[in-house]
């Protein structure tokens, strides 16, 4: 099969990715170039390249503590990875709709998304709305290696979500907000409802009080 279908052998190459645009390897290529830009934007906003405390860890997994969000992985890690499967859907969905699009305009798609929330979420404005909104009163924004490191999460996600059959991507996605809810009182879900519409009583018991 010609590359610009943009179709992939064995398990992603579907014909329901056939279409206009850019092929797998050219639509990878320039989402790691999205990637790339938004790092370049997160340093000229004055993010800190790793941690201030000189380390860099590829695991932290103490939430209420100033060096979350500033390593390689964390219990957030796997909120990017479930929005490489929103995302994955996303596009599918819009396939479904007639918008012809190849699987490497998704791919660039869903990492112009991931980029513009990782821009956004290290705002003053967004930052200051987790610390008034949240638990997380020692957030003062992520690493840019934390933030390049959740573009990555997200589209290994994504890939995630084109290869394993939807009821599987489906439950990995509940067993994750479940079982990182249960561990550290907060997942993907809870994280958009204290944005949106703060709770005091899940304020409360995230706090454990």
């Amino acid at each position: 099969m010609p590359a610009s279908d943009g179709l992939i052998q064995p398990t992603l190459a579907v014909p329901f990715w056939s279409g206009r645009g850019p092929g797998l390897a050219r639509g990878v290529m320039i989402a790691l170039g999205v990637v790339a830009v938004a790092t370049i934007i997160l340093l000229a906003m004055g993010r800190v390249p790793i941690c201030k405390c000189g380390t860099v860890k590829l695991w932290h997994g103490v939430v209420n503590s100033a060096e979350n969000s500033q390593h390689i992985a964390d219990w957030y890690t796997f909120s990017h990875i479930i929005h490489g499967f929103i995302f994955y859907g996303l596009f599918r969905l819009l396939r479904t709709f007639g918008l012809p699009i190849s699987l490497g305009m998704a791919i660039i798609g869903a990492m112009l998304l991931e980029a513009g929330w990782e821009i956004a979420e290290n705002t003053d404005a967004v930052i200051n709305r987790y610390r008034e909104a949240t638990i997380s009163l020692d957030y003062y924004g992520d690493s840019v290696l934390n933030s390049v490191s959740d573009m990555l999460a997200m589209l290994a996600g994504f890939f995630l979500a084109g290869t394993l059959p939807a009821m599987v991507t489906i439950l990995a996605a509940l067993a994750m907000e479940v079982i990182v809810g249960a561990l550290i009182r907060d997942n993907l879900t809870l994280n958009i409802i204290m944005l949106v519409w703060p709770m005091d009583w899940i304020k409360a018991w995230q706090a454990g009080t």
